[in-house]
């Protein structure tokens, strides 16, 4: 919120006034182009812009428009064109996954994310979500549009308890969300690593109610994490801070509901075993 403190302006009185000594005219004492900008004092200030502007919830959304509608055509030409039958099908799937966790890095330690970072993880999340939708498309049909509608459904449902609720996340609560988070990614790292040892790895994503488990618990911290970014956007719209920052927050977004979309994937599929 701006304010302003008006400033008086004082009238100043000629000294001389009472005096009639006539003095020859020099001229203007400043020569020169007259200053037009804003003077000490004035309300008037040049409106920002670019970084310089705060950032609005529709800087927010647009950002996040721009990066999962790029999620979303990434899949759709890797579905098209690159078929799991497809011999370049693992590499393009292999490649995306190595770029989505690198900028994912990438974007976690800079203070600001640039656009063409979060464009570029797009595309490549989009590649892999392509591909890891495909896979489980053609074992059970109709499963992605299940978990799309999903992942639509509990982001509203998300966002509607966030905002009518009045759910309030503590620096507590975001602590334990993160370590859980990390936590649950690091596991989820191991078993997919040991799975090419060892058959089904520790066995979190081999079938039964622990896989179940798992993925139920993924679920739920899919959708605390939405919680976190929703109070991120609104923190930061609240405190001002750059417009350039809405690419940050359209970042965690996408990386959330496609955590979110993920898990719910592999949910419905064991539920349909």
């Amino acid at each position: 919120m701006r304010t302003s403190n008006p400033v008086l302006s004082r009238q100043f009185a000629n000294p001389y006034a009472g005096q009639h000594t006539r003095t020859r005219y020099t001229g203007p004492r400043h020569p020169g182009p007259r200053y037009t900008g804003p003077r000490p004092g004035s309300s008037y200030a040049p409106e920002p812009t670019g970084s310089q502007r705060p950032m609005t919830f529709d800087d927010v959304i647009v950002k996040s428009i721009i990066s999962i509608g790029l999620v979303v055509a990434a899949a759709a030409v890797t579905w098209v064109l690159l078929p799991p039958t497809s011999g370049y099908f693992m590499v393009a799937w292999g490649v995306s996954a190595v770029m989505t966790l690198v900028l994912s890095i990438m974007a976690a330690v800079r203070h600001s994310v640039p656009a063409p970072l979060v464009m570029i993880f797009a595309l490549s999340q989009g590649v892999f979500v392509g591909g890891f939708s495909q896979i489980f498309e053609l074992l059970y049909d109709g499963i992605v549009v299940q978990a799309v509608m999903a992942t639509f459904v509990a982001a509203l449902v998300t966002l509607f308890a966030y905002k009518f609720f009045n759910i309030r996340v503590t620096p507590k609560f975001q602590k334990i969300v993160l370590l859980a988070t990390v936590s649950f990614g690091v596991l989820m790292l191991v078993n997919f690593v040991l799975s090419f040892f060892m058959p089904g790895g520790l066995g979190l994503r081999s079938g039964g109610l622990l896989t179940i488990g798992v993925a139920v618990v993924g679920v739920v911290l899919g959708v605390l994490n939405l919680v976190l970014d929703f109070d991120h956007i609104e923190r930061g719209v609240r405190a001002g801070v750059p417009a350039d920052q809405a690419w940050r927050a359209a970042f965690g977004l996408t990386l959330t509901l496609i955590w979110l979309y993920l898990e719910l994937l592999r949910l419905i599929s064991y539920l349909r075993r």
